[in-house]
């Protein structure tokens, strides 16, 4: 099993990709610590995966002290940490018309500070182990479109904090930092927002080949896949490095015009 004995921190646990990646982590022989904010969702996580391998805490990480109680459980409850993934997020729309600056810096704060402060508290920890930090961006961080601004810009500088702490923290620690940048992804809250939107319950099955062209949305399991390989001892000394997850090529790509957009 490919992390086996590991012991790994995901935030955002209860639902969607992060959910996926606690179920793909046990399965691979780690023991998870589940954060989010759904303790039903959490408990059921926890039935389903053993509450000898998983536990659940519920607590936003933007409150005070949140980061280090997490890492603390985590050691309290399996005896160490070799792993976080950042996988906890603010997903809504926002542009420069109708974004306050309150709203702005909330994105900010859960989307690109709280992931640096559970880094930040993680790493006395994850350093006895020469362990290794996942952070789930998106690929609208190069760009966004025009009702992501705010959620685009926090994605970036995620982007960013992932490249630079990947080199630092490496080298000064023998801490690795890496990112996935998935794309468009089923989850629940994605079903949720294109209903919300107007959209028939089969809606995914009326999709635009500009943006499925294989004719279905990547599935969380999908991504969960590829952050097995970034948590693992396989990676070896990889850091500071950005994968984007999209069935095609996001950067200097033009959708037909014809096709509309969901």
């Amino acid at each position: 099993m490919r992390l086996e004995n590991k012991v790994i921190v995901v935030t955002g646990g209860c639902t969607g990709i992060g959910k996926a990646i606690a179920r793909r982590s046990v399965k691979e022989g780690a023991s998870v610590i589940i954060n989010g904010l759904q303790e039903s969702l959490g408990d059921l996580l926890v039935d389903e995966l053993g509450a000898d391998r998983t536990a659940v805490l519920i607590e936003d990480l933007t409150n005070d002290g949140a980061p280090e109680r997490l890492v603390e459980f985590a050691v309290q409850k399996f005896g160490r940490l070799d792993a976080i993934v950042n996988n906890a997020a603010l997903i809504a729309t926002g542009t420069i018309y109708d974004t306050s600056a309150e709203r702005f810096n909330e994105f900010i704060r859960i989307n690109t500070l709280a992931p640096y402060l559970l880094m930040r508290a993680a790493l006395p920890e994850l350093k006895k182990r020469r362990g290794s930090i996942l952070n789930i961006g998106s690929v609208n961080a190069y760009c966004g479109e025009s009702n992501l601004l705010p959620y685009s810009v926090s994605k970036g500088a995620l982007m960013t904090m992932t490249r630079n702490l990947g080199d630092t923290l490496l080298r000064e620690e023998g801490v690795r930092v890496n990112q996935i940048n998935p794309g468009w992804v089923l989850t629940e809250a994605e079903n949720e927002r294109k209903r919300a939107e107007g959209l028939g319950d089969d809606w995914v099955n009326q999709l635009p080949k500009s943006y499925a062209p294989s004719g279905r949305i990547i599935q969380p399991c999908e991504i969960a896949a590829s952050a097995v390989y970034w948590l693992s001892d396989e990676c070896g000394p990889v850091s500071g490095q950005v994968v984007d997850l999209e069935q095609y090529p996001f950067i200097g790509r033009n959708p037909q015009k014809d096709e509309t957009i969901l």
